[in-house]
């Protein structure tokens, strides 16, 4: 009788555990997904809020470690965006730094605004982080 019931409560086992592996591996339908991507927005933009022309920086922290995002303005435009001060150590810390800011820079130059800049699930906060010192840094410019 001890047999059966031991071998009952391992079939149970089996089952649960071969239910858990098909819900966890099953495909998934693309259209019950979340949305891929975060959407940034400021209140102001370019084209309302005139800017100097000059380099401007604003600092980031990250793991104790300082570095600076600079932003190159023109007299009618957004030239560059760029991370400087950056050590081999954060960069290995961090690994998307780097590309978030590239993505972030990217958009930001060609849309000359900060408003409507996406970036992916994977680096949403880190691109969070990199977009409010960018934001802080064209602060810094306005008349």
């Amino acid at each position: 009788m001890r047999e059966l019931i031991y071998t009952a409560i391992f079939i149970f086992l089996i089952l649960v555990l071969l239910i858990l592996l098909f819900l966890m591996f099953r495909p998934h339908d693309a259209s019950n997904t979340p949305d891929t991507k975060t959407t940034f927005s400021s209140s102001a933009d370019a084209d309302s809020v005139g800017y100097q022309p000059g380099v401007y920086t604003a600092s980031l922290i990250l793991n104790n470690h300082y570095a600076d995002i600079e932003v190159t303005l023109n007299t009618d435009q957004i030239d560059s965006i760029r991370l400087v001060n950056l050590g081999d150590s954060v960069t290995t810390a961090f690994p998307l730094v780097e590309p978030s800011l590239d993505e972030l820079s990217e958009q930001i130059c060609q849309k000359q605004s900060l408003d409507g800049i996406t970036c992916s699930r994977e680096n949403k906060y880190t691109s969070e982080l990199l977009f409010q010192a960018i934001k802080n840094s064209l602060a810094k410019a306005q008349r």
